[in-house]
């Protein structure tokens, strides 16, 4: 199931909000319940973080709730088994985040084939590039699976045409430099970036990086296809539990339903 039918559908209701949460935290079944209870509260995609012991892009929230992950058993086998319990319980475009080690560990092909069996929309891979990525592009094309690499303010315009060109669903735009994490102001490159990836030919710039409010998400939305949110909803799921996590969730979706 790709996402990019669900970030089309949302541009005339005001776009798509699209929400990270790690596998395992706190434990394998209640990131698994958190997920749903996501996309059961206004979230439209999920994107599910694979726990690493090197999360080069993660900010201090999102690596405390890994760490927790990793320390209470969490293997990259279980990613596709939360893959597929989310999607028996909730008919929406569930993506794997990954660091690309991980994938070569487990295997391309059996990861790609694996991910499509669960009913996964695809592989965002933080720290994969285009030219790089020959095998990964080679395997979601062989089973359908939407590939979403990474721009970045200082990404050169051939780069950004290439990671264009290979990307499939989105493209994850990264907002600020740095590391993931609420902030009080989403960088203003963001919209500049955006505007960058327009000219290269884009059909989905999906924002993140540092959103964590309403009215971050509908400024977002005001220029970009979907909104990314992954420290506030973690956050929220450390502090308040399920009850919490949803509350956040229909807050930060009236963000994403106010610009029609």
């Amino acid at each position: 199931m790709s996402v990019a039918p669900v970030i089309a559908a949302r541009r005339d209701t005001g776009g798509a909000l699209i929400g990270y949460l790690p596998v395992g935290f706190p434990d394998l079944q209640t990131s698994i319940d958190a997920a749903v209870t996501l996309l059961e509260n206004g979230v439209d995609a999920i994107e599910l973080g694979a726990p690493y012991s090197d999360p080069v892009m993660d900010g201090p929230v999102i690596q405390a709730a890994t760490e927790q992950a990793r320390a209470r058993g969490f293997r990259f086998r279980h990613v596709p088994e939360a893959v597929a319990a989310i999607r028996e319980r909730v008919d929406a475009p569930v993506l794997v985040m990954a660091y690309w080690n991980l994938v070569l560990q487990y295997g391309v092909d059996r990861f790609a084939d694996d991910v499509a069996a669960a009913g996964g929309a695809g592989l965002i891979t933080p720290d994969l590039i285009p030219d790089e990525a020959a095998e990964w592009i080679a395997a979601s094309d062989r089973t359908g699976l939407d590939r979403v690499f990474l721009a970045a303010p200082s990404s050169s315009d051939a780069r950004l045409r290439s990671v264009v060109e290979s990307s499939r669903g989105f493209v994850y735009t990264v907002s600020t430099m740095g590391v993931t994490g609420a902030r009080h102001e989403v960088d203003a490159a963001a919209r500049s970036l955006v505007s960058r990836l327009r000219g290269a030919g884009v059909e989905n710039a999906c924002v993140g990086l540092g959103i964590s409010t309403a009215d971050q998400v509908r400024s977002v939305l005001e220029y970009a296809d979907g909104a990314i949110v992954g420290s506030a909803f973690v956050t929220a799921l450390a502090e308040g539990g399920l009850d919490a996590l949803g509350a956040k969730a229909r807050e930060l979706s009236s963000g994403a339903r106010a610009n029609r």
